[in-house]
């Protein structure tokens, strides 16, 4: 689609990948709370609130500071345990502050145990009967690929977890080989998802499923960059790595997100409950690379990129900024399409339209950035 003004950057997009109760089955809806009380004989315990899991893995780690002060090492492996089972050592469930604080108690117990390599061998081997990665017990103990050293003195067969993306990988060519499904296949019901039926629009000459092959492009990836894209810094091994990541609640961007960092490398996928009221769940994918293969580090770099830009390259530019965090309409009385994209206006995302702005200001397109409350 051809752009011939665009009168303002502002707000839009927002998430739809929920939960519900789906279609009726049969002719029968879906059940009544009365009904489903009817059907359980033994109500399911009530799951403990983070605030409870918080208090009760600061507790537990208050012990075992006491205990390892006491020199009581047997004391401080039951406590180690308890965390674990706890799940005090999962960021995601408890933050990683107390999280990290697991790993310190961890590290404490290792260096108190220095000549006790029985001790040191007991504790490993706790860590690994109770599912632990050895990369998280590496990254605990601070020796990182020293830890198999470790693990080969103390006798210990120890598998590694097998990783998501494998997984993720996996279940595509299940998909593939045992139901015929493929990308154009995924693209189509997505279509029908939100009511767009893939064939009218091909008797047009339009292909509607393209983007699904479509190659790596770091323009419209910068795009996204100035939206939805997350960078942090990792140090792992005296190297230092990228962590990109992209998070959504949205059914359509939930796969547009895996097809744009799957050309650089094949994601890692996490999925949590965005919030206990909505229902709304959060799907996120991230790759990891060395620093020095990315190609902006920080958003001063990104923004002396975006002024570099050609004004041949702007467009693909704001494609990818429209679909991180803008949309589309088209005003009838005007006969122009109206593209607005958002920016909180107390985050570092602002700084980014005055970027958008400049860009399009090559295409001669005037563009306004104005504030509106909600």
């Amino acid at each position: 689609m051809a752009m011939h003004r665009i009168r303002c950057i502002v707000t839009s997009a927002e998430g739809g990948f929920k939960t519900n109760n789906g279609p009726p089955i049969n002719g029968k809806g879906p059940m009544t709370s009365k009904e489903v009380s009817d059907t359980n004989i033994e109500a399911s315990p009530p799951q403990p609130t983070q605030a409870g899991r918080i208090e009760t893995c600061t507790e537990l780690i208050s012990k075992a500071m006491r205990c390892l002060e006491n020199n009581d090492k047997q004391c401080v492996t039951r406590l180690i345990e308890e965390l674990i089972k706890a799940n005090c050592h999962n960021g995601n469930a408890v933050g990683k502050k107390v999280a990290g604080k697991v790993k310190g108690v961890v590290h404490e117990l290792w260096l108190a145990s220095s000549g006790d390599n029985e001790c040191r061998c007991e504790l490993l081997t706790i860590l690994r009967d109770l599912g632990i990665s050895r990369t998280w017990v590496g990254d605990a103990l601070g020796m990182g690929k020293n830890l198999n050293r470790w693990i080969a003195k103390c006798g210990i067969r120890w598998e590694g977890k097998v990783r998501r993306k494998d997984i993720v990988k996996a279940i595509e060519s299940l998909l593939r080989e045992k139901f015929g499904w493929d990308e154009i296949r995924m693209c189509e019901t997505l279509l029908m998802y939100i009511g767009v039926d893939a064939e009218v629009l091909r008797r047009y000459g339009i292909e509607p499923c393209d983007w699904v092959h479509a190659e790596f492009d770091e323009v419209y990836l910068m795009g996204i960059a100035l939206s939805d894209l997350h960078v942090d810094f990792v140090e792992f091994d005296k190297y230092r790595y990228i962590k990109a990541s992209l998070d959504t609640t949205n059914t359509i961007s939930a796969v547009l997100f895996l097809l744009l960092l799957q050309p650089i490398q094949r994601p890692s996928i996490s999925i949590k409950w965005h919030d206990g009221e909505t229902g709304l769940i959060q799907v996120g994918y991230f790759i990891t690379v060395k620093a020095d293969k990315w190609g902006w580090l920080n958003r001063e770099k990104l923004i002396k990129r975006i002024r570099a830009l050609r004004p041949e390259d702007v467009p693909r530019l704001i494609a990818g900024a429209v679909d991180g965090d803008g949309s589309i309409r088209y005003e009838f009385n005007a006969s122009r399409p109206l593209i607005e994209i958002s920016a909180c206006k107390a985050c570092e995302k602002r700084v980014f339209l005055n970027a958008l702005q400049e860009a399009l200001g090559k295409l001669g397109i005037k563009s306004h950035i104005y504030m509106r409350t909600r």
